[in-house]
């Protein structure tokens, strides 16, 4: 398989939310009127956009990656720009606003590494035209705009109409799932890329197996989506777009916490499909960056360098 989704090499821009993760970690989460004694409690950088940055980046050249959004005038926005810059995430347009508190998750991760979310998006919920003009101008000569559905869908839709009449690959994470999306809203995406849940809650079919991923997959397809990549987490990814209808086998290994796998998928797709892989390629590595995320504890924390996911391909990736 050698077809590109976008030929030109470059950056890629993230649109999306920042959250500082309050994480603790329980046999299982409380009931009402239950108290359930944790074993650990952890703060991590967080927030879906936050984390497919720094997936992206890590696997990233130097100045390939740049984050457009807000977060507060307070400590945590002050350590989440940080963090962002550290794994090679530009902040050139991550705006603070001193009206509001950064984004926070609190997060319950079960015995089973199974993840509980609830969020407060606080200043990711701001961003608006600002974002809009910060993020038209970080488009020009880049490749591919990574997008979710944390921060206000009118700037997100905004943003994306800007990298459609730019020539720039989307790739849209519809998460969290939401009711009313804008018309004509997905049909910007080139690349949607749902978890199970997310397709059931656009088509209303149960994802459960490859042939029930196809169903789903095929269907958001008629909606006027160009491609299609349904997560499946431990069961692999479904593909349907540009001639590809293909399960992706998961790779073999530990898991610890799968906070965040489906957001270092993201980007590790982002900076394949930026940096000229083919389709092929690029999946390969968005499902090798999710599952090394799984072997780690946190959230942007989990994701993995390039040397990491690069040995698991070469270690088990299929002939």
């Amino acid at each position: 398989m050698t077809t590109r989704v976008n030929s030109r090499q470059g950056r890629t821009v993230v649109l999306g939310g920042l959250n500082m993760d309050l994480i603790a970690d329980l046999p299982r989460p409380a009931g009402p009127g239950e108290t359930v004694e944790g074993t650990r409690f952890y703060t991590t950088p967080g927030g879906k956009g936050g984390n497919q940055a720094v997936a992206a980046g890590r696997l990233s050249a130097p100045g390939a990656v740049e984050f457009v959004g807000r977060v507060g005038n307070d400590s945590y926005g002050g350590e989440m720009a940080a963090y962002l810059r550290a794994a090679n995430v530009g902040t050139n347009y991550l705006q603070t606003d001193v009206g509001a508190a950064s984004g926070v998750a609190i997060i319950f991760i079960d015995a089973t590494g199974q993840n509980y979310v609830n969020a407060i998006y606080g200043a990711n919920a701001r961003c608006d035209t600002m974002q809009v003009r910060d993020a038209a101008t970080a488009l020009t000569g880049a490749s591919v705009l990574l997008a979710q559905q944390e921060i206000p869908l009118d700037t997100t839709f905004a943003v994306m109409k800007e990298a459609k009449a730019k020539g720039v690959t989307v790739i849209l994470d519809p998460a969290p799932a939401r009711v009313q999306l804008p018309d004509g809203f997905l049909q910007l995406a080139d690349v949607l890329t749902p978890n199970q849940g997310e397709a059931e809650a656009l088509t209303g079919i149960t994802v459960n197996d490859a042939a029930s991923a196809r169903r789903a997959a095929l269907e958001i397809k008629r909606m006027g989506v160009k491609g299609v990549i349904i997560k499946m987490a431990e069961s692999g990814a479904y593909i349907e777009m540009d001639g590809m209808s293909r399960h992706f086998a998961p790779f073999k290994v530990p898991v610890v916490a799968t906070v965040g796998a489906g957001d270092a998928f993201n980007g590790g797709l982002a900076a394949g499909i930026a940096s000229g892989l083919s389709l092929e390629e690029a999946i390969w590595l968005a499902m090798a960056t999710g599952a090394m995320s799984v072997t780690k504890p946190g959230a942007q924390e989990s994701m993995p360098s390039r040397s990491e996911v690069d040995r698991l391909l070469r270690t088990q990736r299929p002939a």
